[in-house]
């Protein structure tokens, strides 16, 4: 039965590293971000067909933000598996799991280093993207996660609070000089295309409700600002 004492012991010094790290980052990438994705990628763990080794799965889903390009250098972010390694050799005198030895510590090094969503992109367009990419459960369970948590009601929070901590304006009409930089144009790049690429059937239906809270939410913000615009 999954955690055992010592899977749970593992789990929570994960989970010391990740609210440590995440205290330093802003409300849209911070401590209660990693866990709803953390339980999110558990329950679609629990739903797909093909079951997945859970431990890596809540390992990836806890640390996967620790080094968000957008929060550390390149060169800082380069390699998970190095930066980690420390980590994962300690669990083995300390807690009787060695994630060196069986391997998991390098897939969830692994995902953590492909789970978001520009990776996955730039992968594409450069023909890097792998059969790995296509089949790892892992992999899928924690992306699904992580991209539903950007979308419906926390992620139009998270929209919001992202780009108050970048300077970004929160919505500008077209054609104005900010509008392309906007919180509300992001959803149109990026956000109203989550739904059609997330992997997991399970993340899938979730992401059907959270996709129209999307939509309902611009209706409203269109009809708002027409409101408030000079005849």
């Amino acid at each position: 039965m999954y955690p055992t004492e010592n899977e749970k012991a593992v789990i929570e010094a994960a989970e010391k590293i990740m609210v440590n790290t995440m205290a330093r980052y802003d409300p849209s990438h911070d401590g209660y971000h990693v866990q709803r994705v953390r339980r999110t990628a558990l329950k679609i763990a629990e739903n797909v067909s093909i079951p997945p080794d859970m431990l890596v799965v809540e390992l990836a889903a806890l640390l996967h933000d620790v080094l968000d390009k957008k929060y550390v250098t390149a060169a800082e972010a380069a390699d998970p598996y190095a930066f980690f390694l420390p980590f994962f050799e300690s669990m083995a005198s300390q807690h009787g799991i060695n994630l060196v030895e069986d391997g998991r510590g390098r897939l969830i090094a692994q995902i953590i280093d492909n789970v978001s969503w520009s990776t996955e992109k730039k992968l594409k367009e450069k023909g890097l993207w792998t059969k790995w990419h296509d089949v790892c459960v892992e992999l899928h369970c924690v992306q699904d996660a992580d991209r539903l948590d950007a979308i419906g009601a926390f992620g139009i929070m998270r929209c919001a609070a992202y780009s108050t901590a970048t300077d970004h304006t929160l919505h500008a009409p077209p054609n104005d000089p900010q509008q392309p930089s906007s919180a509300t144009q992001h959803f149109h790049d990026k956000l109203l295309h989550i739904r059609d690429r997330l992997k997991t059937t399970y993340g899938q239906r979730l992401g059907l409700k959270r996709h129209q809270v999307l939509l309902d939410f611009l209706a409203a913000v269109d009809d708002e600002y027409d409101i408030t615009t000079p005849a």
